[in-house]
Parts: structure tokens; C-alpha cells; sequence
């Protein structure tokens, strides 16, 4: 089976069970967030499995656009008159589209394909890409994210090849559009400004968490929620956030180029202690559900490592697995999983690892490839020797350089782990900033990860397992932190990126 989808659009390919391929369109049409049909990712896909078109069993869509465009007609008459104007802007697009995305798959594949295409309901996308690539042959659900078609967050169990979602939390109720109005109001971008509000969290302090729990969002015991949509937009406007929530935090959105304040940092981390809160919740009402000691996780908010950190510290699941691609890009491979478990009723028999391959899915490039570019580029550059090529890199990080790596096949999701990759000295303290300032030439604030061989994650961190794609947060262990200057206390915001910490700044 082949899945390929349009948001952040890209494709996956699994034959019998196994990942052969996956990749976002944005990486071979250079397009930030391309919501273009994946044409490239699918050739990709089907050129490193070796196989066309015809080929395939099936091709699975990982949404189902009719149940989404209810969700859509049903809003704006709730609204109604409000939202005429985005109602105007949505609907040409559904209607010469989305509502047609058979014929249009079919046109874009050059009526190749000589099956029939199947859909997979959103979040059943998300559940299936977090359970079969999981080493648990039972496991606890939880898919988070904005909103799929009426779900926003589910939860369930998966036991051998089937997937069973038994609660859900329906839009308008939505933790993802909830961290995205905030993400709004700081003055970055929606779908993807969101991990830079969780960048910016540490460096305030939560004196907003009361006016947002007060106001915003009533949280029940097993982690549900109910959001005041008084205070937003989303439903109906080209806005996230209403007039009512500007007045409660009194003043309008932080425009993309404003100066970020205390307020804004602060602003950052009252929404992370609360997203906190929430995916704790979740997490031990699934374990009591369910009665599993393993948890799958996917959906855009499970990209947020901050609060899969805390789940893990709370020990309230044995082992986790969060899917590196959680979000919608993961949707294409999990809905070609679907495809092939759940609808053709193919086996399943997970290993001691996940089988994600690492998430290197995408395409490599061989030592001519890398040569033919280099001389079309007219570029300096010069082979080492494999014996003095780690001897040689190191140098150059220990002399506070910094090293841009490309080796084997890219990275599938949104972290660079080593393949696609910038790396540099975390013994250096001045790395981090000029990393961000005069290479990323982004935020000073943003973090980078750190890497640390597994059998050495004990020595450094708080952490009993391995993080392999960067999906969990984790102190640093006590021997290792330093003690914090006289007067740190006295610093705001990204003053307080300067305090060294602990012996890896």
C-alpha cells in the first residue's frame, strides 16, 4: 500500500507490513510546508521500493475529506452570519478539490493506478502510525493534535494487528488549536510556530496559568477539556484568538516582528504548564482505560517533548513509543499500515526495537551524486580519507566550528537526527546562539538537542531509556549542574540564556 495526503503533504510506502519509504514533498520542492499533491515523495517512494504504480494493493488517503467538510458547513451555519467571509475563501477549494479527491489523485498519477482509493479517518491515521511501527504487541492510544475531521483528541488500545479508538474530545474542544491560538497571539506562525512557544516556555514564568484555567479552559480529572470559545476565532474568523482574549491579556498580538517580552515568555510557559497538566491527565486516564503498561503516541502535540518528558518522569507507563513523523506527515504512513493490518488483515509481529528504520526514510545520495553537485555548484571543497575523516571533524568542532552533515537516507518527520543535520560542540558557550544567529539565522532562544551515546544517556541525564528522535526532555543529572550565579535571579527572559547551568551549556 501507498498513502499519500496533501497538508504539509507527503507519502509513505509499506510493503507487507514493512517501511520501505517516506518522505514530505517540502523536501525535494525546496516549498516550507508544501501542501502540494506529493507527486515527487510518491516517485520517490515507489523508485526506492522498485515497483510502479500498478503495482500496489492499494493506495490509502489519510483523511476522510467528507466527514471534514461537515465539520466545516456545520460551523459556519453555527455561526452564521459570522465567518461568511471564510466561508467564501474554504469553499472553492472543497468544491473543485477536496470533494473530488479521487479524480484528482487519479489526474496527478497519470491515471497509473488501477485500483480503487481508500480513505482512513484522520486520527485512525495517527493511532496506526504510533502502534504498528511500535515494538508492543498491546498497547495504551493517544493521538493529540488540532482537529482531523471532528476528533481532536482520541484515546484507545492496539492488540496485534487491529486498533480500536473508544473516547474522543471533538472540535471545537481542542488542545492543539488551543497551544495554536497561543502560538497566534505571540506572533508566530500557526502549524508551524508552535515548537517555538515551547522553546520559549523556560525562560518565563507561569503567572498567567491561573487567568488561562480560570478563563479558558476547564480541566476534568481524567484530562478532558472544555475551552470558552468566546475567546476565539478559529470556528469562524481568519483569526485564532477574539477581541475577548486580547482584552484578557490586554493587548493584541505580538506582530511578527515585535520584540519578545517578559510577558510573552511568560505568556509561553502559563500554556506549557497547562498542556502539562492535560497530556498527564490523558495519560493515567488511558493506563486506567486500558490497563496497558505500554503507550503509543502521535498527533501534532505529541511533538511536544516537554510533556512526553514529564509523562515519562511520572512512570506512569512501563515503556512508550511516540511516532518520530507524530504529526500530520506521519498520517501518509499510517494510513498505508492501516491499509495493509486492518483492511487486508496482514499480520503483525513486532521485534524488541520499533520498526521505524531510525525514521531514515527518505532518499541518499551516492559519492557521485555528491560530486556531480559539487562541481555544478563551484564550490571549494576537498575528499578526506576515511582514516582521518572522524579525527578531522572533531578538530574542527573542538576549534568551535561548526559541521553541516548529510550521510545515508534523510530523516522522515520534523527533527534532524543525524542524517540532515547541523551539529557543533555543546561544551561551547557560545554555540547555541550562533548556531541560531548566523547559520539557522533564527530566534536566539531556540534549543538544539543534545547527543550522547546510549550507553552514556545514565551518566548525563535523568533518563532510564533511549530517545532516539528527539521526542523527550529530560533533566540534567544533579553531578553535572553548576551552581547558579548570585544575582540570576534578578535576570528576565533570554538574559537568562547566558547562565551556564551545568558542564554542557
Amino acid at each position: 500500500g501507498i498513502s499519500a495526503f496533501y497538508h504539509d503533504s507527503a507519502a509513505a510506502l509499506e510493503i507487507d507490513g514493512e517501511v520501505v519509504a517516506a518522505a514530505q514533498e517540502e523536501r525535494f520542492s525546496r516549498k516550507k510546508h508544501d501542501d502540494g499533491f506529493p507527486i515527487r515523495a510518491v516517485a520517490y517512494c515507489l523508485q526506492e521500493a522498485g515497483i510502479g504504480l500498478g503495482d500496489l494493493d492499494s493506495i490509502v488517503y489519510y483523511d476522510k475529506p467528507l466527514l471534514t467538510f461537515d465539520r466545516l458547513l456545520e460551523t459556519y451555519l453555527a455561526f452564521a452570519p459570522k465567518g461568511f467571509k471564510s466561508f467564501l475563501s474554504a469553499m472553492p477549494v472543497w468544491v473543485h478539490e477536496k470533494l473530488n479527491l479521487p479524480s484528482q489523485m487519479d489526474k496527478a498519477l497519470g491515471g497509473e493506478y488501477p485500483g480503487e482509493f481508500k480513505f482512513c479517518v484522520h486520527h485512525l491515521s495517527h493511532a496506526a502510525s504510533a502502534f504498528y511501527p511500535s515494538p508492543f504487541k498491546s498497547a495504551a492510544i493517544l493521538t493529540i493534535d488540532g482537529v482531523g475531521e471532528w476528533s481532536t483528541t482520541t484515546m484507545g488500545v492496539g492488540r496485534g494487528n487491529k486498533i480500536e479508538l473508544n473516547k474522543e474530545i471533538r472540535f471545537p474542544q481542542s488542545l492543539g488549536l488551543l497551544y495554536s491560538a497561543f502560538t497566534y497571539y505571540l506572533g508566530f506562525r500557526v502549524n508551524s510556530g508552535e515548537y517555538k512557544v515551547m522553546g520559549l516556555a523556560p525562560y518565563g514564568e507561569p503567572r498567567f496559568y491561573d487567568k488561562i484555567v480560570e478563563n479558558l479552559i476547564d480541566i476534568k480529572e481524567d484530562g478532558s477539556f472544555w475551552l470558552d470559545m468566546r475567546y476565539f476565532d478559529y470556528c469562524h474568523g481568519l483569526r485564532m484568538t477574539s477581541e475577548a482574549f486580547h482584552e484578557l491579556f490586554e493587548g493584541e498580538p505580538r506582530t511578527a516582528e515585535g520584540k519578545l517580552t517578559r510577558r510573552d515568555m511568560d505568556i509561553a510557559a502559563s500554556l506549557q504548564k497547562v498542556t502539562n497538566e492535560i497530556m498527564i491527565r490523558l495519560a493515567r486516564t488511558a493506563r486506567k482505560e486500558t490497563g496497558e503498561e505500554n503507550l503509543c503516541m502521535a498527533g501534532g502535540v505529541a511533538l511536544n517533548c516537554v510533556a512526553n518528558g514529564l509523562i515519562l518522569k511520572e512512570k506512569i507507563f512501563k515503556n512508550i513509543f511516540i511516532q518520530p513523523a507524530a504529526g500530520d506527515a506521519g498520517g501518509a504512513l499510517g494510513a498505508a499500515l492501516f491499509g495493509y493490518h486492518h483492511l487486508l488483515e496482514g499480520p503483525r509481529d513486532p521485534g524488541p526495537k520499533d520498526s521505524m528504520k531510525g525514521a531514515l526514510l527518505g532518499p541518499k545520495f551516492g559519492k557521485e551524486d555528491i560530486l556531480k553537485d559539487l562541481a555544478a555548484s563551484g564550490v571549494k571543497w576537498r575528499e578526506l580519507e576515511p582514516e582521518s575523516f572522524y579525527d578531522q571533524v572533531c578538530d574542527w568542532l573542538e576549534q568551535g566550528k561548526v559541521i553541516g552533515v548529510l550521510n545515508g537516507r534523510m530523516e522522515f518527520g520534523p527533527r534532524a537526527l543525524g542524517s540532515r543535520s547541523i551539529i557543533g560542540d555543546a561544551r561551547n558557550r557560545e554555540m547555541q546562539s550562533k548556531m541560531n544567529l548566523k547559520i539557522k539565522f533564527r530566534e536566539s532562544f531556540r534549543p538544539f538537542a543534545p547527543a550522547v551515546l546510549a550507553s552514556d544517556v545514565q551518566d548525563w541525564f535523568e533518563l532510564d531509556c533511549e530517545s532516539p528522535y528527539m521526542l523527550l526532555v529530560a533533566p540534567v543529572k544533579e553531578e553535572h549542574r553548576l551552581p547558579v550565579p548570585e544575582g540570576t535571579d534578578a535576570l528576565e527572559g533570554i538574559a537568562k540564556l547566558k547562565v551556564i547551568r551545568s558542564k554542557v551549556p
